[in-house]
């Protein structure tokens, strides 16, 4: 008898405090969101949803946050109970398979979460939110082959899903860790000199614990001498958000510096940024200290990214601009970039002579490459670069690149 007083207390507590609250659902569920998103406050989040719900029982968007607030509060059996009842009252409900499996996957219960994802996409077939994260899945209970089909599914539907691309680099990286590059560069002068430059790249990366270790020989022809240099980097993955490029080199001829070195510090950021702070070090007869920034943002189909160089002098600052765009056709491998920029780049392999000659001088460049995967494990590329260069003062000539890699993945 006390259990029913209770029950009829609790009911009628209920509807009082219901009638008494003239909010509407979305106005509560807005106050929930900020509660939940902006203060933390998932009791708070809790008790705001109850009451819109007391009002509008069947609006899935706030029973599925209201589940999300449960699983973020620890509370797995009230979120479990809030997405059974759309799962049986709303079936075709998307949103409802995302979160659930969202719940069971961060539970350690992967099979669960496969069941749900794949009940979604029985509905809802080219829904991104549930192949993403049924590729996930299937890679984090190592079913790899399966995983890399599901993240390929979704870059059909959406090629410029970044996190499909990232998904689908990390399974690559587990079943190929190895990779070979072979590329051959040719520049044209019309009126700096004589002689067209020559550079040919053999490269091999490996995909390791620490993150992708690559080593590098370069052979180049300039100036009628030939040369080597010898090259090694790697991309060592620091935390979720963070990883890091560290670089150096080393030639004993002249075309090429001394000594190079590089480090930068990348970050992801949220809504698909990315940031790096980074520095280089090249050595020709004497040292040269460059910084770089660069910010890149992901947005559909394409990914864009502007950098700075930074380069101190006796008398002045030294500085470089770069804009690519890049528009990605299918996979992270396939991809059409276009790129412009004033002055040097202690990167580009094939012009940073410059900072050994005069790299206060200015200079103009226009990039198109074209990147595509064949035969499941080989990419080609083929890029061009026009530079409109200033080579003694308020003297200009044309110079012209062409290039051509092939890569293979095993």
């Amino acid at each position: 008898m006390r259990a029913l007083y209770l029950i009829v207390f609790t009911c009628f507590i209920t509807l009082h405090i219901t009638a008494q609250d003239n909010r509407s659902s979305d106005e509560l569920f807005q106050e929930a969101r900020k509660a939940a998103f902006d203060r933390k406050d998932y009791t708070e989040a809790i008790r705001l949803c109850r009451i819109a719900l007391s009002k509008s029982p069947d609006y899935s968007d706030i029973r599925v946050f209201l589940g999300r607030v449960y699983t973020w509060s620890d509370k797995t059996d009230s979120a479990r109970r809030e997405f059974q009842y759309i799962l049986q009252n709303q079936p075709s409900y998307e949103d409802v398979y995302v979160a659930a499996a969202d719940l069971e996957y961060w539970n350690d219960q992967p099979e669960k979460a496969l069941e749900l994802l794949n009940k979604g996409l029985e509905n809802h077939p080219r829904s991104e939110d549930l192949l993403l994260r049924k590729a996930k899945v299937l890679a984090s209970v190592k079913q790899l082959p399966e995983a890399a089909k599901t993240a390929n599914m979704l870059l059909d539907i959406n090629p410029g899903n970044a996190a499909a691309r990232a998904v689908l680099s990390s399974i690559r990286d587990q079943v190929r860790k190895n990779k070979i590059d072979l590329s051959y560069d040719y520049t044209y002068f019309d009126k700096r000199f004589d002689q067209p430059w020559h550079m040919l790249s053999f490269s091999y990366a490996r995909q390791t614990a620490i993150g992708t270790v690559l080593g590098r020989i370069n052979y180049a022809r300039k100036f009628g001498e030939g040369g080597v240099q010898g090259e090694l980097e790697a991309y060592p993955r620091i935390s979720n958000t963070f990883y890091s490029y560290v670089g150096l080199g080393y030639s004993g001829n002249d075309i090429f510096p001394r000594y190079r070195a590089g480090f930068s510090l990348y970050a992801n950021l949220p809504r698909s940024f990315e940031a790096e702070l980074g520095f280089r070090y090249l050595y020709f007869s004497s040292s040269t200290w460059v910084y770089t920034a660069s910010v890149g943002k992901y947005l559909s189909n394409f990914w864009f990214n502007l950098r700075t160089y930074l380069t101190p002098g006796e008398d002045n600052l030294s500085k470089s601009f770069n804009f690519t765009t890049r528009y990605y056709t299918a996979g992270a491998d396939d991809f059409i970039t276009l790129g412009i920029g004033t002055g040097i780049s202690p990167d580009d392999q094939r012009n940073n002579i410059n900072y050994k000659i005069n790299n206060s001088l200015m200079s103009y460049k226009l990039n198109l490459a074209w990147q595509r995967t064949f035969a499941k494990q080989n990419i080609i590329g083929i890029n061009g670069t026009w530079y409109y260069e200033e080579y003694r003062p308020d003297t200009y000539g044309n110079q012209l690149n062409i290039g051509i890699s092939l890569m293979r993945r095993f």
